[in-house]
């Protein structure tokens, strides 16, 4: 199990892209990963886009980025929702500026600009959130999978099988 001791905070909000929360969150699992769940408020059940619900086993106040190894945003409209919590947004940039390993997928790119990570980074998500990554200062590449450093960045539900190999080899290093 390559990833055997490694801590992973995967994050949730309502409308998050159920593939992109959901295999990710087995994946690891999979790879020996301890996943905790993190939304705005622990205990909270958050519905995916397909209704299925997660309950958040914490809060992204009582988070800490230096317990934690590495972070995963799913796509959907859940990052739009991500990015209006402070805390998330920090979490997410402590870890990024620590550099842990931060993996972003679809439209969650939006809460790497949000947190202001991406200036003169080479990153990829969902075609249609590209100007925004681009006026955050990023290097915009359309293919499945762009890692540089510590940033893991893929486009669609498509690439998950790219993103998740990137994400357990980043982790696994």
């Amino acid at each position: 199990m390559e990833l055997q001791g490694k801590k992973i905070i995967l994050l949730v909000e309502e409308t998050y892209n159920d593939r992109e929360f959901w295999y990710p969150y087995y994946r690891l699992k999979e790879a020996g990963a301890q996943v905790t769940v993190v939304g705005p408020q622990a205990g909270m059940h958050y519905a995916g886009a397909a209704g299925i619900k997660v309950t958040a086993d914490k809060g992204a106040k009582e988070t800490k980025a230096a317990d934690f190894d590495g972070l995963v945003i799913p796509g959907g409209y859940a990052p739009d929702r991500m990015r209006r919590h402070p805390a998330m947004v920090n979490l997410v940039r402590e870890m990024a500026e620590s550099g842990k390993i931060v993996a972003a997928i679809c439209h969650a790119g939006w809460m790497l600009a949000s947190a202001e990570v991406i200036n003169g980074r080479t990153v990829t998500g969902f075609f249609a959130i590209k100007d925004d990554l681009v006026h955050a200062g990023a290097r915009y590449v359309d293919q499945e999978v762009a890692v540089d450093g510590n940033l893991i960045t893929s486009r669609t539900p498509d690439d998950l099988p790219a993103f998740l190999r990137a994400i357990i080899q980043g982790l696994a290093a």
